[in-house]
């Protein structure tokens, strides 16, 4: 279990914390004293989800605080409080249920996180938290350091995160829980049919490379994820303009989602046969980079013409859906920065789920509501097959238009997987666009919590 700076075991002395909504807020108020409550009332407190207040004793100091929460609570509601409190240690002032102590637990956790490699925030502090009696310290543990490893990841610059130091990242998460972790580098991935990986990766220095992690015992389910590892997208020859590569160090959000969310399954010992497939490339511009109208040969035999270099991430996640799909898993979920249509559908906020399981669908909807991991379902709409045809090859990597592009994407995607796997497609942002309580501005781990409590559900620990 990793040590969180914002929870502490005990403290000698420490502020009580008390949890109201604006249901249980006239009850609570009738607890305390005349002159608590007419601070309480002068403050214009009224128990909504993320306010809070501090109650002063008579020397000036803190008394309580009292926080404001959703009904039902949502972790998101005490992640401001690690940076608004005065420092010091707290406790919550009553035994609550194990839900709601391991949600104020992870939104307290989350609160403290920040990304300090390059010195920015290291010496920062917080209010602390005492473990709150019954919480799921595991629970808590696991999740703030999928979060916290797919966060950092996104967050590093391409100078620093090549599909080297990817596959590095992926080797020491497969080490530290007894995984197996091999990669396929350079030319070696022409030798073992992973072409388009290779055309994608092969213009820059830094070879492209597949990543394969294994784990769990053979006898059960098989549970495969891939994530799209470009490292850093120029958009190839397609090149793209200085405002779209702002923000390319984060085109691996989705292999740091899937590595994360491997991370929590292994961690928590569920009861699958997992697999991790990670292409890791970078999209870069040379005398060798595949050119727009080239033909390539799929791992799976179909032929693919490039109708836009900058349309990349789709060419490596096809090879590895490809390979993921050749072992017939009971679940393959890919998740991938894949298309800018995407967010103009949905925003930076919602994910776009595709997948043909109406099962899976409403299984996943459900956790995502019920762990504040948000997405939504579009369709694999199998009429507008006809806006990727290809002219010359079996399929083109780009749509005729700008129309349908995260449909259209999936579709592309849609061809590499068998009609008959429980295949869940992710197209998601991987990115915090403002500052939130707990949610900094940079990296973020999208979908990765609720397909987590899918897989919890169908496959228990043991």
């Amino acid at each position: 279990m990793i040590k969180l700076p914002t929870l502490v075991s005990k403290a000698q002395k420490a502020t009580p914390l008390h949890l109201v909504d604006e249901g249980s807020l006239p009850a609570w108020l009738k607890s305390l004293s005349t002159s608590d409550r007419t601070w309480v009332k002068s403050n214009g407190f009224e128990g909504r989800a993320g306010r809070r207040l501090v109650l002063p004793a008579e020397d000036g100091s803190a008394s309580m605080v009292v926080c404001g929460m959703s009904t039902p609570a949502v972790f998101w509601n005490f992640s401001g409080l690690p940076t608004v409190l005065p420092h010091g240690d707290y406790r919550l002032e009553r035994t609550v249920h194990t839900d709601l102590g391991t949600s104020v637990a992870l939104g307290w956790a989350l609160g403290g996180y920040g990304y300090s490699r390059y010195g920015k925030g290291k010496d920062k502090t917080y209010a602390r938290l005492v473990w709150p009696v019954g919480a799921d310290r595991g629970q808590v543990s696991r999740t703030y350091a999928a979060i916290a490893l797919a966060r950092d990841l996104i967050n590093t610059p391409a100078s620093d995160l090549g599909p080297a130091e990817l596959a590095a990242a992926a080797r020491s998460v497969a080490k530290a829980a007894g995984a197996k972790c091999r990669v396929i580098t350079g030319n070696a991935l022409l030798k073992q049919n992973y072409p388009m990986i290779h055309a994608v990766g092969r213009a820059s220095d830094r070879p492209p490379r597949l990543i394969d992690l294994r784990w769990g015992a053979a006898r059960h389910p098989k549970v495969t994820l891939v994530g799209k590892g470009v490292c850093f997208d120029t958009g190839g020859l397609d090149l793209k303009p200085a405002s779209g590569m702002a923000l390319m160090k984060k085109d691996m959000g989705g292999a740091a989602a899937a590595l994360g969310l491997a991370q929590m399954i292994m961690d928590a010992n569920l009861k699958v046969r997992l697999r991790l497939l990670i292409p890791a490339v970078e999209n870069s511009v040379s005398g060798d980079s595949f050119r727009p109208g080239d033909v390539l040969t799929s791992r799976k035999g179909l032929t693919v013409e490039i109708g836009n270099t900058d349309a990349e991430g789709r060419l490596i996640l096809a090879d590895a859906l490809a390979e993921a799909d050749s072992e017939n898993p009971d679940l393959l979920v890919d998740f991938a920065t894949l298309t800018g249509a995407a967010r103009i559908a949905l925003g930076p906020d919602l994910p776009a789920l595709y997948t043909h399981d109406d099962a899976l669908a409403d299984d996943l909807a459900r956790h995502g509501q019920s762990v504040s991991d948000p997405l939504w379902r579009m369709p694999l709409w199998k009429p507008y097959d006809r806006m990727i045809r290809g002219r010359v090859a079996d399929i083109n990597n780009a749509g005729e238009d700008r129309m349908a592009g995260s449909i259209t994407a999936a579709l592309f995607l849609d061809r590499f997987v068998d009609p008959g796997t429980s295949w869940a497609h992710f197209d998601i942002f991987g990115w915090n666009r403002r500052n939130r309580p707990g949610r900094p501005e940079g990296g973020e781990a999208q979908a990765m919590r609720a397909v987590y409590a899918l897989i919890e559900e169908r496959y228990s620990s043991s």
